[in-house]
């Protein structure tokens, strides 16, 4: 029995001459997709298995396909010939394009058993001496597969060995994603031993010293392991003392260990290789010779042994010494080694004759957590879901460690400068011993590329799954956001559409409680909580406590602590008046204790998002108001009351108009109703004076997220700040709470209804009273609007409720509106908990750049 190891990630490419058995191989050990025949891909191109025309169009269509298998990180098999060295070399080629293992299986049977098989076929006729050419082909290859790039060959000698082969996969040692921590990833230490062990301890380790009282182990506190990235030695005083530590953690099975470049730089010198002694390797080299011989055969092989980069935590978190794009992890190539060591430099150099240093970070994209040192930085912070580790304590700044997935940075400080740096190390400042707590999320400003959001794509969402966006709807939605919108550094979030109500059947009306009601219920919701209907736009107002808040974690301009947008991000005031209401909010906020009431563990948080309604509506759509409503309210009012009166007159001389008439009577009453209602949403204003701003839900604040908390308790917050607003800005929602398995109750959520309808009022929304809720057929409807009757000549025009008219709206479609619905209000909450979780600004922006490009959708925006 012969057993084949084989990365799971590999080219592996069959070589034998036509008759060996590779076909009847493949299809034993692998699977139906896994395994491209050359000869398939001939029928593919040309009807024929068998044609040699076909060759060369057949072999650019298995490289195609062998390119997209492996992009997408699948095993691939090359069943064809391979016996001449063009045809392996452009394999290999392949593969380290794609940065996997090319390996070669070699059925090298017998000459007599190939004119056998081939005699034995039906479908083809092959000539004995090319059977003889490519045996001949393939036993002068077989010395030099290695030399092609082959990283492992396998040679199979006999059709009997072929037959007892086993094939075994592997994962790559690269691969550890079977590793879920938790994890305390170290950054680059340099030699700094004392500082290494106040570090552990900090970290809550307890160190374990030789008979010598040398730190030879340090055992982690429950549960978890230190990984080490690299640069472990040069520049500090003590390198083997941190040598000694780090391989007796790793051997106790305490710690993990990438290489960084100076280790790499030390293993060729332990080898006798010419190599330039700089950065600190003359130290380190001195400081090894006076250790015993076996330390430093242990030494070298300890740092030859380590793999360049880790995938831990079912490939959440890389780590790697310098850093790794998301295209590389995973793979295995000499270009991915030679990046995880030391990055990707620009071939430039600065003034201090550094090489420059492309900043890969600020183009990362993936979505596994990159940790990473080699360039040394005075404070760790995010840039897009990555973080550098070295602080420079070699230079006198700081060692660090990340707790993960706690993303909690812990520092000590330098005991003194070791070495000094060729380019001057800026040092931040900190107690010693004293653990850092940084909320982590991308204090720097981030860059958003274009790409992030162009094109048809699919966002991941936590509570609807994934949510298709178009491309022509993105388009249209780069036009609002580059053009009218808010710096996205500022949006948090974009409003949900709302659902309308089934349609109602009832005389005269278009909308009811009734059919919310029974939607609900439908749904399994047993109680809900009816919400006045404010007549006003829906804004976001995020108030920060104090300006550095605003500077700080949003990067706002001085003179700005917050901002209030509407629907599609717009600015709602201008900056002087956003400002003061924004004081009168935070006012509000401290009377009311508001920021510990949203803050985490007892703490308070230094900001707060609001979901409002703003009024009066004319304050938005003033133009609208009066270029159309008031025209065709004018229009209607000034000609229908002439044409009444003519009619009438006719009537009286005997015409028969009375059906005219009674018609142009309606007309003329709805032309009033329709003025009535539109005339409720505007009133002056000056400055903020007669401006209402009604808060209805607490989005989010450091830290958190409260679509988990019931709509009682956020009204309940709300209610705490209009008892403390000392401006008369702020008004309350009234509501009415309706057990939906009580006749009286949902009756007496009916004749609410009717009593705020009949006062003029917009309607009102029924919510879940639980807030967000997944029922029999998945998330549940957020917010129902039942909208009043005098309201929707607004929308639909005054004469609606002419009963030819209400027939044909009766017919409205509501499905594409509900289904909006729902996908906005996942993307909604989705921004908000990835903004929550500290994620990088363009995974926000993701998520709120949707919510606006699936408005474009083509739904009848009156519903």
């Amino acid at each position: 029995m012969t057993e084949i190891s084989v990365p799971d990630l590999s080219l592996i490419v069959l070589v034998g001459a036509s008759g060996s058995g590779k076909s009847t191989f493949a299809a034993t050990h692998f699977g139906a997709f896994e395994t491209v025949s050359s000869d398939f891909c001939r029928g593919l191109v040309s009807n024929d298995e068998n044609s040699q025309e076909a060759t060369a169009d057949a072999f650019d269509l298995l490289a195609y396909i062998v390119g997209k298998r492996l992009d997408a990180g699948l095993l691939t098999v090359v069943d064809a010939t391979n016996v001449q060295p063009h045809a392996r070399k452009s394999l290999a080629e392949l593969a380290r394009a794609h940065d996997v293992l090319p390996v070669a299986v070699v059925l090298d049977v017998g000459e007599d058993v190939c004119l056998t098989r081939n005699a034995a076929r039906a479908d083809r006729s092959l000539p004995a001496h090319v059977v003889r050419r490519q045996r001949e082909q393939l036993r002068r290859s077989l010395r030099g597969l290695g030399r092609e790039g082959f990283r492992d060959v396998h040679v199979l000698h006999s059709a009997e060995e072929v037959e007892a082969t086993t094939i075994v996969r592997h994962p790559l040692r690269s691969d550890r994603r079977t590793e879920l921590g938790p994890f305390d990833v170290i950054g680059d230490v340099h030699g700094c031993r004392s500082e290494l062990e106040s570090l552990l301890v900090t970290l809550g380790y307890t160190l374990v010293h030789d008979d010598a009282g040398r730190p030879v182990d340090a055992v982690p506190p429950e549960g978890r392991r230190a990984v080490f990235l690299g640069d472990l030695v040069d520049r500090g005083p003590d390198s083997p003392g941190v040598l000694r530590l780090v391989m007796g953690i790793v051997a106790a099975g305490h710690a993990l260990a990438v290489p960084g470049n100076h280790e790499n730089k030390l293993v060729r010198a332990l080898d006798g290789r010419k190599v330039q002694v700089s950065h600190g390797l003359a130290e380190t080299l001195a400081q090894l010779a006076e250790e015993p011989e076996e330390f430093r055969r242990d030494v070298r092989a300890f740092c030859d042994g380590l793999v360049a980069h880790l995938v831990l935590d079912e490939g959440r978190l890389v780590v790697a010494h310098a850093g790794l794009k998301e295209a590389y992890h995973g793979r295995a190539s000499g270009r991915v080694r030679s990046f995880a060591l030391y990055g990707e430099t620009t071939g430039e150099t600065d003034e201090f004759g550094l090489p420059v240093r492309y900043p890969w970070a600020e183009d990362y994209r993936g979505r596994a957590t990159v940790l990473y040192g080699h360039t040394p930085t005075p404070v760790a912070h995010w840039v897009n879901n990555t973080m550098c580790l070295d602080t420079g304590v070699v230079f006198g700044g700081h060692l660090s460690a990340l707790r993960y997935p706690e993303r909690e940075v812990v520092q000590v400080p330098a005991e003194r400068v070791w070495y000094e740096p060729v380019k001057p190390f800026p040092v931040a400042g900190s107690e010693a011993g004293v653990a850092v707590a940084e909320s982590g999320g991308n204090r720097t400003p981030d860059l958003l590329d274009v790409t992030d959001v162009l094109g048809k794509r699919v966002v991941e969402t936590r509570t609807h799954g994934r949510v298709g966006i178009a491309a022509e709807n993105a388009a249209g939605a780069l036009e609002v956001m580059s053009r009218f919108a808010l710096d996205p550094r500022w949006l948090l979030y974009l409003p949900p559409t709302m659902s309308p109500c089934a349609t109602s059947s009832r005389d005269g009306l278009l909308e009811h409680p009734a059919e919310a009601f029974a939607q609900l219920r439908a749904d399994g919701v047993d109680q809900a909580v009816c919400e006045e209907k404010h007549m006003g736009s829906r804004a976001v107002v995020l108030v920060c406590r104090d300006q550095e808040t605003a500077s700080s974690r949003f990067s706002i301009p001085e003179g700005m602590t917050g901002v209030v947008h509407t629907r599609t991000g717009r600015s709602f005031l201008d900056d002087a008046r956003t400002e003061e209401l924004l004081r009168w909010l935070r006012s509000a906020a401290d009377a009311a204790g508001t920021w510990k009431t949203a803050g985490v563990d007892g703490g308070e948080s230094g900001w707060l998002l609001f979901d409002c309604e703003l009024m009066p509506w004319s304050l938005k759509a003033e133009p609208l108001l009066r270029e159309q409503y008031a025209s065709v309210g004018a229009a209607a009012r000034s000609a229908l009351p002439a044409a009444v009166r003519t009619l009438e007159t006719a009537e009286r001389a005997g015409l028969p108009v009375g059906d005219l008439l009674a018609r142009t009577r309606s007309r003329a009453t709805n032309a009033e109703g329709f003025a009535d209602a539109y005339r409720r949403y505007a009133w002056a204003v000056d400055g903020l004076d007669g401006v209402r701003l009604a808060p209805f839900q607490l989005l989010a604040a450091e830290g958190s997220t409260f679509h988990d908390r019931d709509h009682l308790w956020h009204l309940g917050v709300v209610d705490e700040l209009v008892a403390a607003d000392t401006s008369g800005l702020l008004q309350a929602t009234r509501r009415l709470v309706v057990d939906l398995d009580d006749e009286g109750s949902v009756a007496a959520g009916t004749a609410w209804w009717e009593e705020l309808t009949g006062a003029g009022g917009e309607g009102m929304v029924v919510k879940p009273v639980a807030n967000l809720v997944r029922g029999r057929r998945g998330l549940v409807q957020p917010g129902i609007k039942v909208r009043g009757r005098e309201y929707l000549r607004i929308i639909y025009g005054p004469d609606y409720t002419e009963p030819e008219h209400l027939a044909r709206l009766r017919e409205r479609g509501l499905g594409r509106k509900r289904s909006l619905a729902l996908r906005e209000y996942a993307l909604g909450i989705e921004a908000l908990e990835r903004f929550r979780d500290d994620e990088p600004l363009w995974r926000v922006h993701e998520a709120v750049f949707a919510v606006l490009a699936l408005e474009s959708e083509p739904v009848d925006p009156r519903l």
